[in-house]
């Protein structure tokens, strides 16, 4: 996500406001005040007492479509419930992420455990809509605190087990024969998203899932990235192997090779 060149709505920005964007301005930063306005009438319909709030996604980075949602962060007061909802407002989805500035630290710290960042994100990148009091902008500022530290690392046995499970879902892919062909894209896509875990991990970098899994893996490791998924691409395009195989077994030299017999998990 990125708020480079996008309109900044500020605390007392109305959605009249929002929505008046400059003659020269381009299309996507035209289209990103559209939304940050509609997103900013939610806000004001539906939680008239929230603290703060930021538009996330492909709205902020002005490459929403016409089905894209709303990913809004809002933050509310104490006596709120932290919850995540999915509504529908002005005919376009909206996907809420509702956290009281008690519970924001315990999202935060779950968001680096998973080591996916998906709210630090947000909150860190998106479009602010609010501000009452300040809150949001001290949120925002421990966001960008904690991206910049980076996620949790892998323990040791976390490690080992990401190891053998890659290892075993490759001899999976390798002796699956092409004519199987469901059963090898389903194994490709296991592989693929353990390799991308496992390699994220050894650079402690941020991993995604979706159509973040491609972005943060590209970002982590430029080559070895492209490697997997060129490798998975050659899978799904022609049932060749050779390409993910040899790919997942550079990943697999960086954290000390397969691992097969002799893996041991803790009860």
């Amino acid at each position: 996500m990125s708020d480079q060149a996008l309109p900044q709505p500020d605390a007392t920005a109305t959605p009249a406001d929002a929505a008046s964007a400059p003659a020269t301005s381009t299309p996507a930063a035209s289209a990103s005040a559209l939304l940050a306005a509609q997103a900013l009438r939610l806000i004001e319909e539906r939680f008239p007492d929230a603290l703060g709030a930021v538009l996330g996604g492909s709205a902020s980075r002005g490459t929403a479509r016409a089905t894209s949602d709303l990913d809004l962060a809002v933050l509310l007061p104490d006596t709120g419930t932290s919850r995540r909802e999915v509504i529908r407002h002005e005919g376009r989805p909206a996907e809420l992420f509702l956290h009281t500035r008690a519970d924001v630290p315990g999202f935060f710290e779950r968001d680096r455990l998973l080591r996916r960042g998906t709210i630090l994100f947000i909150y860190d990148q998106g479009i602010p809509l609010l501000d009452r009091e300040g809150d949001l902008a001290r949120v925002r500022d421990r966001a960008r605190a904690l991206l910049a530290a980076g996620p949790a690392p892998l323990t040791g046995a976390e490690r080992e087990r990401s190891r053998y499970v890659l290892t075993c879902f490759l001899d999976d892919l390798l002796d699956t024969p092409p004519t199987e062909r469901y059963e090898q894209l389903a194994t490709a896509d296991f592989v693929l998203r353990e390799a991308a875990h496992l390699l994220t991990a050894h650079h402690g970098a941020w991993t995604g899932i979706g159509r973040w899994l491609p972005r943060r893996l590209l970002a982590a490791d430029p080559e070895r990235g492209e490697a997997l998924l060129a490798g998975h691409r050659a899978v799904a395009e022609r049932a060749g192997t050779a390409p993910l195989a040899a790919a997942v077994e550079e990943v697999l030299a960086l954290v000390g090779g397969p691992l097969r017999e002799g893996y041991v998990q803790a009860r």
